[in-house]
């Protein structure tokens, strides 16, 4: 017996890191199911979708939502601020919006004969911004610090954001006129990018009875709060200590390192989407009940975490090949850890 275990020193302390890190995630699922079933009564289908939002909030990450109108990008972010009760602001960008519209300006105060900061929307809990493409790259720019860093610097003063603080963008990938594309810097701060396509023929039917039985009502009327503040926080921070394996965390670096390598793509991942994916995976292992990763919940991560940090070189992408489908050739061509 004691040479079986000398020969297998591997296996017990792994055991033991499980057994004794074991985290409570009931509540946690319990919530996430709430939240689920609140959003499925007014959404139809997008399911994955709304798993890959609960995912961001639970990781702490901001998303970015790209489909074409009326796919229910903006209503889907409502749903889910209305389900947290937590501060909400909506910025419609335009071409003429200027960074102080965002962030906020002083204003001179007569009676104080002083500077005085007025907030901008910004500074809210959940922000919604609407056709983030909409705004020149001045005004994208104003939101570099404020999303890394949860924080903006004016006129020398540093002003910390409340937490939690998340970015929900939508953006409209068809329509070119009097849209600026948002610059790689500001893509690789999105922990998602999330595509949303049109409905199938019996999810548009659904969709239609749903709006015909509404009648006087509105989508959010019956839409009750789940999560408070301080509640997302202490489950943000329960997903921080899920259990990693040192061969997933290699298996997550081969990944963004494979997509500096390949041939079909001009502008390779950064050390930041590692740290994306880890992060994306743990939330998928906590919203499926587990305290621990695995392979699948870092391939799931890996497709919505990667698509928008990778640039396809001009001769691929003139024969039609996208980002995605290349992501999906290196996830299959790099070996699963056992």
């Amino acid at each position: 017996m004691e040479e079986n275990i000398a020969h297998n020193p591997n296996e017990n302390p792994i055991e033991n890191v499980n057994f004794q890190s074991r985290i409570d995630l009931s509540q946690l699922q319990e919530s996430i199911e709430k939240i689920r079933s609140e959003i499925s009564g007014v959404i139809v289908g997008q399911h994955k979708m709304i798993d890959q939002l609960l995912v961001a909030i639970l990781s702490n990450g901001h998303v970015l939502l790209e489909g074409v109108p009326g796919v229910a990008k903006t209503i889907t972010a409502k749903l889910v601020a209305k389900t947290l009760n937590i501060g909400f602001s909506r910025i419609q960008f335009t071409p003429d919006l200027m960074p102080s519209d965002i962030l906020g300006t002083s204003v001179y105060d007569l009676k104080k004969s002083e500077f005085e900061f007025k907030k901008g929307p910004v500074f809210s809990n959940l922000v919604l911004i609407d056709e983030i493409n909409r705004a020149p790259a001045k005004t994208q720019a104003a939101l570099f610090e404020v999303m890394e860093e949860r924080q903006i610097t004016m006129d020398g003063v540093t002003y910390e954001m409340d937490a939690p603080f998340l970015v929900i963008a939508t953006q409209n990938p068809i329509e070119q006129e009097g849209t600026y594309r948002l610059p790689e810097a500001q893509l690789d701060r999105f922990l998602f990018k999330i595509n949303i396509d049109y409905p199938k023929l019996d999810e548009e039917i659904l969709i239609i009875q749903k709006e015909h039985q509404l009648q006087n009502h509105g989508k959010l009327d019956n839409i009750h709060t789940v999560l408070t503040s301080d509640e997302i926080q202490k489950y943000q921070s329960l997903v921080k200590q899920i259990i990693v394996e040192p061969q997933l965390l290699e298996y997550i670096a081969k990944l963004v390192i494979n997509t500096r390598e390949n041939a079909f793509l001009y502008l390779g991942a950064s050390p930041r989407a590692s740290i994306a994916i880890l992060n994306a995976a743990k939330g998928y292992a906590a919203i499926r009940g587990r305290d621990f990763v695995t392979p699948e919940d870092i391939k799931e991560a890996a497709i919505p975490v990667l698509q928008h940090r990778v640039i396809v070189t001009p001769e691929r992408e003139m024969e039609g090949i996208t980002s995605t489908e290349i992501i999906k050739q290196i996830i299959e061509t790099i070996e699963i850890p056992r």
